[in-house]
């Protein structure tokens, strides 16, 4: 209950300053990308004062050139913003100009794609930690664009981590439990248990994240969390998919396909409740989506976007009682709004959902949330189903406040996939 209190509180505060992790502000923007150079499937983690690199592409649909500019906001492990100034974390500029960009080309839809990569020689991070990248344009960061997350990491500790079955019979086949230990360096200096904070996350996905304040062992440097209340997930199941990867031919999960001259629309295969089907393991993308096309050569600038109609239908084509329903994944920046919520059709009796989307390979699933929200998290129970076995990556990170430190340090990261850890 707290938690969902200290998030919702963060939520506010991060809405009054203008600061929303991983948010888009103008509708003309799509198909944001930032992912480790040279790994379409990397999530955005670099090491400090390293040669690694991230990759920044997006796509602007209004089609005419445009000043793009970005810079970093450090950020506390909550992602509230950290008690420093720029000068403090940016080391060179503290804005840059994004100059690669290229029309769209072959496709029905115009845009310019634009593309970065990140850190720039003459502007990196200094200091290890959460990150925003803001992009906004004319070098006015009032006007904000878009946010991604991305994290440095700067390696002082080192994590060990399991995932288990539960020991709680009522969630020991439908949940997975995390046991984490984590050793520190003897130079850093770790006066109490709450100078450390470890975050878990689920599928990289931040809303379900969750933040371990207190270990259940704590010796010198080491530190272990097992308890069950603070480490343990819903297992869901493996994630839904569509292939948009060619516009010309159907892939196996679309019913129709209509292509008109100023637009496509794409209709994805019916889908349904999946609580009491028995399980099935196949590879996924644990929720990531990827920029992918068959149909020409180039993905970026060579892709087209296409109207893509979901359609979920409950059991008795019923709405469920004061619950929404919404498409969760990256497809949708992991969030629960507006924008990623379904409508039910009466009529059909069916929830419906359009997403504006480029050809590629999109993983999704379906949640619920109650519509009178409180301190309920999101549910795959009613659209999903819960199995232990199923496979999830899942994501630790350490993080440190010295002794009159403004700003929480990065100290580990790593990740572990739960298919290894079964019996």
């Amino acid at each position: 209950m707290k938690k969902n209190i200290f998030l919702f509180l963060l939520t506010v505060s991060l809405a009054t300053y203008g600061q929303l992790p991983d948010y888009t502000y103008r509708s003309n923007i799509h198909s944001i990308k930032l992912t480790r150079a040279g790994d379409i499937y990397g999530y955005p983690v670099i090491k400090l004062n390293s040669t690694e690199q991230l990759e920044l592409t997006f796509d602007d649909l209004e089609a005419n050139y445009k000043n793009y500019y970005y810079t970093y906001q450090l950020c506390n492990a909550d992602w509230s913003i950290a008690d420093l100034h720029s000068f403090d974390y940016i080391k060179g500029f503290q804005q840059v100009r994004i100059t690669t960009y290229r029309n769209s080309s072959i496709a029905f839809t115009r845009y310019i794609n634009y593309q970065a990569t990140i850190p720039d020689r003459n502007s990196s991070p200094s200091k290890s930690g959460n990150y925003l990248l803001k992009v906004f344009l004319d070098g006015d960061t009032s006007k904000l664009v878009f946010t991604k997350r991305f994290l440095v990491v700067d390696t002082k500790a080192t994590v060990g981590a399991q995932v288990l079955q539960p020991f709680n019979g009522n969630i020991l086949k439908s949940h997975q439990k995390l046991k984490v230990g984590v050793n520190i360096n003897q130079q850093v200096s770790v006066f109490n248990q709450q100078d450390v904070k470890v975050v878990l996350l689920q599928n990289f996905g931040w809303v379900s994240a969750q933040y371990l304040l207190r270990p259940n062992i704590y010796r010198g440097n080491y530190f272990e969390y097992n308890d069950e209340s603070n480490t343990t997930f819903a297992a869901g199941k493996e994630w839904r998919w569509i292939d948009l990867r060619s516009l010309k031919l159907m892939s196996e999960r679309m019913v129709r396909l209509d292509k008109q001259p100023t637009r496509t629309d794409v209709y994805v295969k019916p889908d349904t409740d999946r609580k009491h089907q028995v399980y099935l393991y196949y590879r996924d993308l644990n929720g990531f989506y990827t920029i992918e096309n068959s149909d020409n050569q180039n993905p970026y600038w060579q892709s087209d976007y296409g109207y893509v109609h979901f359609s979920f239908f409950p059991p008795g084509n019923k709405a469920y009682p004061e619950k929404d329903v919404f498409i969760y994944g990256e497809l949708s920046n992991y969030t629960l709004n507006n924008d990623s919520k379904l409508e039910f059709n009466e009529e059909k009796g069916a929830y419906e959902k359009t997403l504006l989307l480029k050809q590629g390979f999109y993983n999704y699933s379906y949640v619920t949330l109650p519509v009178k929200k409180g301190n309920e998290n999101f549910s795959f129970e009613n659209t999903e189903g819960n199995y232990w076995g199923t496979e999830n990556s899942y994501q630790v990170l350490v993080y440190f406040r010295s002794f009159g430190g403004r700003s929480d340090e990065l100290i580990a990261y790593t990740s572990i996939n739960s298919l290894f850890q079964r019996p």
